[in-house]
């Protein structure tokens, strides 16, 4: 079952039966691009599309199977990034002042990736031209905020039916920003913000669950989690978060961005590791309710 945001700014794929205290989210999989936001780029589409974590909303869209839910935001990242605070935004890409409420100062904005982005990745600039606060404020207002009250609300409801959440926050990552540990690129990369975010013995699990699965895997290296990762964990109260990258080569023609021939057999594997969080009983996400 699918549930359709108003103005398809995200979609909630429903288990028919909601067994399990995990919600997986796809904050970059969109790739709705507005036609204004185009006309405003100085660069052709496919260029665009480079920053894009094409494809991660199928690779993990066997969620429902197995009794979570799966939110995937539309709209693309390039266009507005559900993967930062509402408002973290560079002074310089705009004609008219900003509110002195407005984060100008992250890094993320220092690297020209603020909740709408300077630049795609490989460092190509976005805009022909600056932009008016106004039309920004509207944007994120219309597509950021909504996300992510969808996704506040499906861990509301998952604390209300479970006693606890997991949130799993998928990614992919370009495979040459990818450091290589000794000779060996990872396959993966776990985010769990160094632990303080996620118990350890869940990433151990998912780390293992990939490892065995012939997936080179790394934690905290380059990516440790992002907003979605820091923002909603609440470990106190049963609330744990676990970013996953998946390292883009393994299942698509980065050039391109269309799918390669290891698309299928990594959606098999990624199916086992949905299945293995999936199956994560209260007590291991919320260790305190097995002394209850």
């Amino acid at each position: 079952m699918t549930e359709h945001a108003p103005d398809s700014t995200f979609d909630i794929r429903r288990p028919v039966n909601r067994t399990s205290p995990v919600v997986f989210a796809s904050p970059h999989s969109g790739s709705r691009y507005p036609q204004a936001f185009l006309e405003q780029s100085g660069l052709d589409r496919l260029a665009v599309r480079r920053s894009e974590d094409a494809f991660v909303d199928e690779l993990f869209a066997a969620a429902p199977d197995f009794g979570a839910p799966l939110i995937t935001a539309q709209f693309p990242r390039a266009y507005v990034d559900a993967n930062r605070e509402p408002f973290e935004l560079d002074p310089a890409m705009f004609d008219d002042a900003l509110p002195s409420w407005v984060n100008t100062t992250s890094p993320r904005v220092a690297a020209g990736l603020g909740t709408v982005a300077r630049i795609v990745a490989g460092g190509a600039e976005i805009y022909s031209g600056p932009l008016s606060f106004n039309e920004v404020e509207a944007r994120i207002r219309k597509h950021h905020i909504p996300y992510h009250e969808a996704l506040s609300g499906l861990i509301d409801e998952t604390l209300d039916l479970f006693g606890c959440c997991l949130v799993v926050d998928c990614h992919s990552m370009p495979s040459m920003a990818v450091p290589g540990i000794g000779r060996v690129q990872p396959d993966v990369v776990l985010g769990d913000c160094h632990g303080s975010t996620c118990n350890r013995e869940i990433s151990l699990l998912a780390e293992r669950t990939l490892s065995d699965l012939g997936l080179t895997v790394t934690r905290n290296k380059p990516y440790a989690g992002g907003y979605t990762t820091r923002h909603y964990a609440r470990p106190s109260i049963g609330v744990q978060t676990l970013q996953i990258e998946v390292n883009r080569a393994l299942y698509m023609n980065e050039a391109e961005i269309c799918k390669n021939a290891g698309f299928e057999r990594l959606a098999e594997r990624l199916k086992i590791l949905v299945a293995s969080l999936a199956r994560l009983t209260p007590d291991l996400i919320h260790p305190s309710m097995a002394a209850e």
